[in-house]
């Protein structure tokens, strides 16, 4: 192999539209209940890998980034294909940074997928998600997009089935929330008597969304009532979107970021003045989810040059 294969790829973000907290694990993690979705607010990510003796990676782009995500996924990804080589990135970055979206586990899965077409290999599924579990438990749902549950750390990802797709608005107040604070607070919330009672009202979220009824039109994020505590402004962008007929209206992860889904687009579009004449000193962002069939449909198109057919997950043409 010689020369420089690139790809434009988007790493979508995502949103919890049900989030429960059980407890903290002996490893430190916390056991979670969450429904993971995708939506169309993207980072661009520009991607080439040249074959070389010795690997460099570098990155470039509208942000600086520490510890960058993406790096530690080529790092990994190279190392598992036993492959060296020249990988250039540069990244557009349009997802809101700490505001509970996963952006940069949107970003290191893009690599993930991506890197083993560019190169001429292939890594199956499970090998992927083991690497992206190790980058952040996040990651591996982003391997697949879509509507899914995801259990223990986040990692252990259950498919949901798609459902037509919603509009909505994400609003980025630009608060920063710490996740780690966040789990701290909570944690000194979390009782046993309330872990049965968040199991069974989990359980009747998914099951309505598994068995055809569509998207609750409400749902829980256990990290509001510690997080609206300190930040009260994100409070009043949730009921304000309530007041606008979204439905549901929640904060993602651990924040800082509120959604609202509606029923139309046309009514998205129609309130977007409103929307940004109530939320001034905050990024409005119109969005739409993303579904399965839809993020794997992108992906295809984004490596259709370098891959032999349309395949879940992407397989390189240049594969022997």
């Amino acid at each position: 192999m010689s020369g420089r294969r690139r790809a434009r790829l988007l790493a979508f973000a995502k949103i919890n539209l049900d989030l429960r907290v059980l407890y903290r694990r002996p490893d430190n993690y916390h056991e979670l209940l969450t429904i993971f979705q995708t939506i169309s607010l993207a980072d661009r990510i520009d991607v080439s890998f040249t074959p070389s003796r010795k690997t460099t990676i570098r990155m470039s782009g509208n942000v600086a980034i520490a510890d960058n995500l993406m790096v530690r996924a080529a790092e990994s990804c190279l190392d598992a294909m036993r492959v060296t080589g020249e990988v250039d990135f540069t990244l557009d970055k349009r997802i809101p940074m700490g505001a509970g979206l996963g952006g940069g586990s949107s970003d290191a899965a893009a690599v993930l997928i991506a890197l083993p077409v560019l190169v001429g290999k292939t890594l199956e599924l499970p090998a992927l998600v083991r690497l992206a579990g190790e980058l952040g438990s996040d990651v591996p749902f982003f391997l697949l997009g879509g509507s899914a549950v995801a259990v223990g750390r986040g990692t252990e990802l259950y498919p949901l089935p798609d459902v037509p797709p919603r509009a909505g608005v994400v609003i980025a107040p630009g608060v920063h929330v710490s996740t780690a604070d966040a789990y701290h607070r909570l944690s000194a919330e979390l009782t046993s008597e309330s872990q049965q009672n968040k199991i069974v009202s989990f359980q009747s979220q998914a099951w309505r969304w598994g068995s055809g009824e569509g998207i609750p039109t409400s749902g829980e994020n256990d990290f509001e009532r510690v997080v609206f505590r300190q930040h009260p402004a994100l409070k009043l962008i949730k009921r304000r979107l309530e007041k606008l007929g979204a439905r549901p209206a929640m904060m993602s992860g651990s924040g800082s970021a509120v959604f609202g889904l509606f029923q139309g687009r046309e009514q998205v579009h129609r309130a977007l003045p409103l929307f940004r004449k109530a939320f001034r000193k905050e990024t409005v962002f119109p969005i739409t989810m993303v579904s399965r069939a839809k993020y794997h449909s992108e992906w295809c198109k984004r490596l259709r040059s370098h891959t032999r057919e349309n395949l879940w997950l992407p397989q390189s043409r240049y594969a022997g």
